[in-house]
C-alpha cells in the first residue's frame, strides 16, 4: 500500500467530523468551500445532526473512549448551534 493511500484511510472520526462540517455549512455558520457562499439550510442541518443521533445509538458499546467523547461533543455543540442559529 502506498503512502498516499494510506493517508485516506477510513476512520470513525472522519465520518463524524464531515457530518459536523456539513451541519456547520448548512446552518450558515461557514461558507461552502467550493463556492465560498453562505447558505443557510436549516432542513439539511437538521438532518446532519440527526444522522449523528444514529451513528451514536448504533454504535452504542462498540467505540472507543474517545470516539463516544467526539460524537457526543459534537452533538451536543451541533444541537446548541442549531438552537441560537433557529431563534
Amino acid at each position: 500500500m502506498s503512502n498516499e493511500s494510506q493517508d485516506f484511510q477510513p476512520q470513525f472520526s472522519t465520518l463524524v467530523l464531515s457530518l459536523a462540517s456539513s451541519s456547520i455549512m448548512a446552518l450558515g455558520l461557514e461558507p461552502h468551500p467550493h463556492t465560498q457562499k453562505v447558505e443557510k439550510d436549516l432542513k439539511m442541518a437538521q438532518f446532519n445532526i440527526d444522522l449523528l443521533n444514529v451513528l451514536k445509538t448504533k454504535t452504542q458499546n462498540n467505540l472507543t473512549t474517545d470516539e463516544k467523547h467526539l460524537l457526543e461533543s459534537v452533538i451536543s455543540d451541533l444541537q446548541i448551534k442549531f438552537c441560537e442559529v433557529s431563534k
